[in-house]
């Protein structure tokens, strides 16, 4: 009696040292808390993606932990730096899951990074939400685990392409892509949408990623005399190949994705980024006639009055409040299961704030739309209908 009465004092004692239950019945959740895992470039060229993933992540966080957490836990977030290079963001997943014993992934950015982490994720049973890229495979029924919340980048390519066409009449039309998984993807999106109008790409060019080396692309390119380039890629090299295409005065329509973070674009490119298109997957980060965006802008200066809002971090806020509603639905017995059941088990409409996000057996998309931005000479953006507002800058009513 007197050995089991040790036993259960020293558990009690632990409890009381590490602030959980007596034990924790799932990875990374506590009876004080729930321990969330993310890994996403904090420095390099895509440094503001992540960095801005992980803001709107924390605003959403820390506005539902200051009134209390879900289910009486607050919500805690690790976040690891990968510098946007897949085996670093490997270790990081191994980290996070082996050692960090998290109970989620969350944010990740990057298609070539999520691509290196998700099936580490997938084999040790952890949910991965809302990862920061359209890429298909993050789609597949299969991955029951995946949570995404933005539209595809086929969806993107092809609404380049339609409204290229279609508003424009543009028939030459050009690529710069990032060779990796990432450009890939974007890349085989742009030819299946060129297939189906009967059209092929007059040039193609490439860089390295976590580069700027784009000189070599451009002079491919402008031998081509494209009448548009689409690109697909992070702000600095976009930034850097329109700046050296303006100066050789090769002036084409360009379009990019919204991975390429928009903000972090119009601040590199300057005066040089007037009329640049950029596809977006969320509501503008300024229109206070969403509630949604009303929100976020609320909730980011709670965390920094001084805070500056922005397409990512409005993307990163918008997964956050999703975790925090499937967390809720959830109950507080919460285990990996029973969050993705909350996306899995049957069909279900999300609403955060005015914004609907759907789910169901084999769908573990949550939205659909695109939006065309163009960025104005103040470094803003303007939504638009169609391209040839882009000229005129008639506002989305």
């Amino acid at each position: 009696m007197k050995f089991r009465s040790l036993v259960v004092r020293c558990t009690l004692l632990a409890s009381c040292l590490y602030g959980t239950s007596l034990w924790a019945e799932e990875a990374g959740v506590f009876s004080d808390r729930i321990v969330l895992g993310q890994s996403a470039a904090f420095e390099g060229p895509a440094m503001a993606l992540g960095l801005g993933m992980r803001q709107g992540l924390q605003a959403a966080f820390n506005e539902v932990n200051e009134q209390g957490g879900v289910h009486g836990r607050r919500i805690e977030l690790l976040s690891l730096n990968d510098g946007y290079e897949p085996d670093r963001a490997i270790a990081n997943t191994r980290q996070l899951i082996e050692k960090d014993k998290v109970f989620a992934l969350i944010g990740a950015v990057g298609t070539p990074t999520s691509k290196a982490a998700q099936p580490l994720a997938k084999d040790a049973g952890v949910p991965f939400i809302g990862p920061f890229t359209g890429a298909g495979f993050l789609r597949d029924p299969d991955n029951t685990h995946v949570v995404n919340v933005r539209a595809t980048y086929d969806q993107e390519t092809e609404a380049w392409i339609k409204h290229l066409t279609e508003d424009l009449d543009s028939q030459r039309i050009a690529i710069l892509y990032q060779d990796d998984s990432f450009g890939r993807v974007g890349l085989a999106g742009v030819k299946k949408a060129m297939e189906k109008r009967q059209l092929s790409l007059v040039a193609e060019g490439t860089y390295a990623r976590n580069s700027v080396a784009v000189k070599t692309a451009l002079l491919k390119i402008r031998k081509a005399k494209p009448d548009a380039i689409v690109m697909v890629g992070s702000y600095k090299p976009i930034a850097a190949f329109v700046k050296l295409a303006r100066k050789i005065r090769l002036d084409p329509h360009f379009v990019t994705i919204s991975f390429v973070g928009s903000k972090a674009l119009a601040a590199e490119l300057g005066s040089a980024g007037e009329g640049v298109v950029v596809t977006q997957v969320v509501p503008s980060h300024t229109d206070t006639s969403v509630e949604l965006v009303n929100q976020y802008q609320a909730a980011l200066a709670r965390q920094n009055v001084s805070a500056e809002s922005g397409f990512v971090s409005l993307e990163g806020y918008l997964v956050g409040r999703l975790m925090i509603e499937a967390l809720e639905r959830a109950g507080p017995d919460l285990s990996r299961d029973e969050l993705i059941n909350q996306f899995q088990q049957k069909e279900v409409a999300i609403s955060i704030g005015d914004v609907v996000l759907n789910y169901g057996p084999g769908d573990n998309q949550g939205m659909e739309r695109v939006y065309l931005s163009v960025l104005q000479e103040d470094g803003t953006f303007r939504y638009v209908e169609r391209l040839d507002q882009a000229i005129n800058t008639a506002e989305l009513p």
